[in-house]
């Protein structure tokens, strides 16, 4: 049994052999190591920033009621995020939605979760998983209320940009 711990601790002082010990006074390839690990590091950081602002603006502009009435036709899904019948609807209405541009048809969320969606669901007297279809100048024109597929809803919006637009 004597054997197999001398050949460990042979094999330990190799590796502590092989491993350069750590220096105070660092070199010059180990501060450039340090400088490209840290760039990196920070464009990594860099771009999940962008992302997530870019995600953030997207959210805020969808959340944004105010734009209503603002000239272009507007589809406002009535939403509880976590409904599953709302984020089926929300689905199918962003699928239908791909048909047409963006200056096209605005659409909008109104978050029950949030005070500002809560007051926009009792002023128009809607529940959740309601898309109401308001005309370039914010006067309501049409409500849908329940799921529809995107096939269903395809033709609706595209009879209220031609009315509305």
């Amino acid at each position: 049994m004597g054997k197999p711990r001398n050949k460990r601790k042979a094999q330990q002082k190799s590796k502590q052999q092989q491993t350069a010990p750590v220096s105070e006074n660092p070199t010059r390839r180990d501060m450039l190591r340090f400088v490209r690990n840290g760039a990196g590091v920070l464009a990594l950081a860099g771009g999940g920033g962008y992302f997530a602002l870019g995600s953030y603006r997207a959210y805020a502009a969808e959340h944004d009621l105010g734009r209503i009435g603002q000239g272009k036709p507007t589809v406002v899904q009535v939403h509880d995020p976590q409904c599953p019948t709302c984020t089926a609807l929300q689905k199918q209405t962003r699928k239908a939605l791909r048909a047409f541009g963006e200056c096209d048809l605005v659409y909008l969320i109104a978050d029950i979760k949030t005070p500002d969606g809560q007051r926009f669901a009792v002023e128009h007297g809607v529940p959740h998983v309601t898309l109401l279809l308001f005309d370039a100048d914010g006067r309501r024109v049409e409500t849908l209320s329940g799921m529809h597929s995107s096939d269903q809803l395809l033709p609706v919006f595209r009879s209220h940009q031609a009315v509305s637009g």
